[in-house]
């Protein structure tokens, strides 16, 4: 019956991607509100929604290394994978905007969480590596400021497209929430009956977190990206990108750290470093050949270095 619910949560999940995508455009066209923008504040953040239930259920248990694989998991997964997938179906165009401003904020908050974790090396002496409750007290303040920004820095659509009639505002606004519903039930029966299989094979926690746990709660990402990159939207499948990576490290470990101190073990220490070379890739990206844009094969690298990391993290 497991396999019954995991298939019925992909289902789900496609239906609420499709939706989301709807929704979010049509909203982003009738207030002229650029399509990045609505995919960092709404797509995003709706789609990290299962990031953020798995997290916080794993910092109330106790469960470090499930809240934080999680998190880094995922995002590692949104970077390469994803993007790496959404580049082959249609490759992405970085704005200027998207250079100067979003790709650093991505760079940075995996450098903030890399420093936070290794504050007590440097002046808390003989204390273990962990990112306490002031420090998330922080990740969530740095995270309201990144939505300020977000909105102030944000310009204005300039495509308009001709079309039928447009959707009204109530439905679009139920096409959203809707959308995000699903993901979020869809995105967790995914995890629960996933997890169940693995427990069942007698996979081991660590393996479950990087793995099964960090893919299954990215696969809402994974869907709108695509969904986004089919329907040629893809500053929306990069806002949704960038806006869950964030999200994940500054509202996710925020709460979650804010809840309960979380102790960093080796693995995920590796894995904080793991995702600052990889938002520095993503920067460097839009330098290569084919200037300012993520081509087919530059989705390819990205692919085969998620592979190389899984490879390293769980095989090696």
């Amino acid at each position: 019956m497991m396999y019954v619910w995991f298939i019925v949560g992909v289902v789900l999940t496609l239906l609420g991607a499709s939706w989301l995508v709807d929704g979010a455009s049509g909203i982003a066209k009738r207030y002229n509100v650029s399509e990045f923008v609505i995919g960092v504040c709404i797509v995003g953040i709706g789609t990290s929604m299962p990031e953020l239930t798995v997290s916080m259920l794993g910092s109330i248990r106790g469960s470090a290394g499930i809240a934080i694989g999680n998190v880094t998991g995922s995002n590692m997964f949104n970077t390469l994978l994803i993007l790496g997938i959404t580049a082959l179906i249609n490759p992405i165009q970085f704005t200027k905007a998207n250079l100067r401003t979003d790709m650093h904020l991505n760079t940075l908050s995996s450098l903030v969480l890399l420093s936070f974790a290794y504050l007590p090396i440097a002046f808390r002496a003989g204390e273990s590596l962990m990112i306490s409750r002031l420090e998330g007290i922080i990740f969530l303040l740095l995270f309201i400021g990144y939505l300020i920004l977000t909105f102030r820095t944000a310009g204005k659509t300039v495509e308009e497209e001709v079309s039928s009639k447009p959707k009204p505002l109530w439905l679009l606004i139920l096409m959203v929430l809707g959308g995000i519903a699903a993901l979020v039930f869809g995105g967790q029966l995914f995890v629960e009956k996933g997890c169940e299989i693995a427990r069942a094979l007698k996979v081991s926690e660590t393996v479950i977190a990087i793995t099964l746990m960090a893919c299954g709660t990215s696969l809402p990402e994974l869907v709108t990206c695509v969904v986004a990159a089919v329907k040629k939207r893809n500053q929306l499948a990069l806002g949704n990108i960038l806006g869950s990576n964030v999200s994940n490290i500054l509202l996710i470990l925020g709460c979650s750290s804010a809840i309960r101190p979380l102790a960093v073990d080796p693995v995920n220490l590796e894995g904080f470093v793991f995702l600052l070379i990889t938002a520095v890739l993503l920067y460097l990206s839009a330098f290569l050949p084919k200037r300012n844009t993520l081509t087919w094969y530059k989705g390819i690298f990205f692919i085969l270095l998620y592979a190389a990391y899984i490879y390293y993290s769980v095989i090696a």
